[in-house]
C-alpha cells in the first residue's frame, strides 16, 4: 500500500478542511493556497500516487472524480463562463502531493495552460 499522504489524513478526517464534498469514491475540499476564486481539489478516497499508476480497476473513481469536479463547477457558479480541472503528473508535470488529484479552478479568466 502507498504512504499515507495529507490528502488521505483529510479524506480520514484528521486534518480539518473545507470539505465541499465526499461519498464513497472521492473527497473534494478547498485548496489552501487557491490559485484562483474558486480553487477545489478532488482526491480519490484511496490512494493512487500519479496518474501513472492508474488501472483498469481505477475507472469508476476517475469517472467519478470528472463528474464532482462538473456538479462543483455549476454549484460554485463557474459552468457558465468555463473553468479548468488539471492533473499534474510527477515532478516535470509540477505534481507535489503524490496522492492523485484533480484541481478545479475557476472565477475568473485562466490565461493559456503554458507560457511558448
Amino acid at each position: 500500500m502507498p504512504e499515507d499522504t495529507i490528502f488521505s489524513r483529510i479524506v480520514r478526517g484528521e486534518i480539518p478542511a473545507d470539505v465541499v464534498h465526499q461519498d464513497d469514491l472521492v473527497t473534494a475540499f478547498r485548496d489552501i493556497q487557491p490559485l484562483a476564486p474558486t480553487h477545489i481539489l478532488i482526491v480519490p478516497n484511496r490512494i493512487i500516487p500519479t496518474l501513472a499508476d492508474v488501472s483498469a480497476d481505477d475507472e469508476a473513481v476517475l469517472g467519478r472524480m470528472l463528474r464532482v469536479a462538473a456538479d462543483l463547477a455549476a454549484d460554485e457558479g463557474v459552468a457558465r463562463n468555463g473553468y479548468r480541472v488539471m492533473i499534474n503528473c510527477r515532478e516535470h508535470g509540477g505534481q507535489e502531493v503524490y496522492h492523485l488529484h484533480l484541481h478545479l479552478l475557476g472565477g475568473r479568466p485562466l490565461g493559456r495552460m503554458l507560457i511558448r
